[in-house]
């Protein structure tokens, strides 16, 4: 058959392509982009349209509720190819591949008393893929709880756990897996597991684009356990529960191989919390798609392919800062220049980068590490934290001696950060000499694409807008109202998808150079700085405010007015 013109398929084209689909055993959906021709957003719409009900895309985060999944079969809704994705009061949202399927809509409308069956079309394999992620990750963790559960029934739930249970408990051996698989699938950026004593149980949260999250209460007498069998795998001392301990877990799965930081520390009750940072293993983003804006992208690329000369990235721990500047690093990492960097630790690996993780343990810090580096012939150096006067010392040399430098420092704003490394006690007319710039950046949570509208016109939010502009000091009002989440299925009703990042790029200049040196106060800076072109964290979030990529609220949770 071949492919039409690009748009949504009339009704006779449509049955003919059901009919071939059908008779090749081919889910509808892909059957009209693969042999069809048609984009992913014409198909939806081509089902919608002669489905007679709207398109719904199931993303990672979609599950069949709770309250179904213990009534409802899998079988059957593998069988039906649909799936329940949320009760509303006494409506039903169902999406499945043949919306014309009365039968199956009747039988899942039953399971909500009173309810109205909400419908929509959606592609086969996402649809068993959210059956599998509703069952398959929960039946798992379900009769991992009961196993415990069985396995240790006449214990005392006053009784310390760790003399209830072991760590090579089989039970204990798979929860602390499924705890990793869950919060990959979920896509969790962080594993929290925190004991509560012996009478209360063990809370386990994922922190989910910067917010925490519940995951699952574990009962008392199984917190040792577990989090002994997670210092296990992570390779630390489990007989050592009165100090922090810092590992990694290198978790395989399929041929996909995860990484995990974990850091313990003690807690009362004489329990130790742990903490599992999941490390990106794909390719650092370009900047480009890092929400800069056009007057920060060119002239960060510009920093990043000085010859010499001291970057720096600098905010709070989880603004993304290391994340940054690998994405810089990406841009830059070819065959003719040799980048090292220096880490504690190694968060994300790029093929091309000699990377060297620090052990202070062993002797083996950033000063050291620096030191013998600068004896390697590199040509672009990043350290991972500019944490003590030393290290920056160092880094100030190697960017006056012909390597470029990057590195992260924990300070609120780029003029700050001027100052800091001043009262560190660089000297500064070298630190004046070395700097190019400084970078300060935040994350915000970004509204959902699929469900953000406008404010409405005068209202509370726009008002809002105008109050913070004119603090600012800003000569013109809002053309229009700023956008808000509504909130709906792709976002889990929060109106809220990913992050935003948010910059402030201090380029340093001649001017600037002398201010450096004869240690001008950082409102001096700071006023330099907006004259020859800068915008503050506040300003650029305004301006990504207007774009709609977030809201007032979360700009103004994450920078000073």
């Amino acid at each position: 058959m071949p492919p039409p013109a690009a748009g949504i398929l009339g009704e006779p084209e449509f049955v003919r392509a059901r009919v071939a689909a059908n008779a090749a055993q081919v889910d509808l959906g892909r059957w009209l982009m693969d042999e069809m021709g048609l984009s992913r957003l014409d198909a939806e719409r081509t089902l919608a349209t002669n489905y007679g009900c709207p398109f719904l895309r199931l993303d990672e985060q979609r599950e069949v509720p709770a309250v179904l999944r213990a009534v409802l079969h899998e079988s059957f809704l593998r069988r039906a190819c649909a799936v329940p994705v949320e009760i509303r009061g006494t409506d039903l949202d169902l999406v499945m591949e043949d919306p014309t399927d009365l039968v199956v809509i009747d039988h899942l409308r039953s399971f909500v008393p009173g309810g109205k069956a909400v419908v929509h079309v959606g592609m086969r394999d996402e649809i068993l893929a959210c059956v599998d992620r509703s069952y398959n990750g929960h039946s798992q963790l379900d009769s991992i709880m009961l196993e415990l559960e069985l396995d240790h029934e006449g214990s005392s739930a006053d009784a310390d756990a760790a003399s209830e249970v072991g760590e090579a408990d089989g039970a204990v051996v798979k929860l602390a897996n499924q705890l990793i698989l869950d919060g990959l699938r979920r896509g969790a950026s962080d594993i929290h597991v925190e004991p509560n004593g012996p009478r209360r149980p063990a809370r386990g949260r994922l922190r989910i684009d910067g917010d925490c999250v519940e995951y699952e209460d574990v009962p008392s007498r199984f917190r040792g356990a577990l989090v002994a069998r997670l210092k296990i795998m992570a390779r630390l001392d489990i007989a050592e529960r009165r100090k922090p301990q810092d590992g990694k877990i290198r978790f395989k799965l399929g041929e996909r191989e995860i990484e995990l930081r974990v850091a313990t520390y003690p807690t009362a009750s004489g329990d130790e919390d742990v903490v599992m940072r999941l490390l990106p293993d794909g390719k650092p983003l370009p900047l480009a798609k890092l929400h800069f804006s056009a007057r920060n992208l060119a002239a960060m690329q510009e920093l990043i392919r000085l010859p010499y000369g001291l970057v720096l990235c600098v905010g709070p721990t989880g603004s993304g800062k290391t994340t940054t500047l690998h994405s810089a690093l990406s841009e830059i990492n070819h065959v003719d220049l040799k980048i090292c960097t220096v880490e504690d630790p190694v968060e994300i690996t790029q093929p091309g980068l000699r990377q060297v993780q620090v052990f202070p343990r062993i002797g083996l810090t950033f000063e050291v590490m620096l030191r013998s580096l600068l004896r390697a012939d590199p040509d672009v150096i990043m350290i991972g934290e500019m944490r003590d006067t030393e290290t920056a010392k160092i880094a100030i040399e190697a960017s006056l001696t012909g390597h470029l430098v990057l590195s992260t420092l924990h300070t609120n704003s780029a003029p700050e950060t001027i100052t800091r490394l001043i009262d560190m006690g660089v000297d500064s007319f070298t630190f004046a000499d070395s700097l190019m710039g400084v970078m300060a950046q935040r994350l915000a949570l970004s509204l959902c694409p699929e469900c953000r509208e406008r404010c409405p016109r005068d209202g509370e939010d726009q008002n809002r807008l105008e109050q913070v502009l004119t603090e600012m000091g800003a000569s013109a009002a809002p053309s229009e109202p700023p956008w808000r989440g509504r909130g709906c299925e792709h976002c889990a009703g929060t109106g809220y998808r990913g992050r935003t990042a948010l910059h402030e790029l201090l380029v340093v200049d001649d001017d600037m150079r002398h201010a450096i040196g004869r240690h001008a106060p950082i409102a001096e800076l700071r006023k330099m700085a907006a004259a020859s072109g800068m915008r503050t964290l506040l300003e650029d979030g305004i301006d990504k405010v207007r774009a709609g990529l977030t809201d007032l609220r979360q700009v103004l949770a994450v920078c000073s007015r």
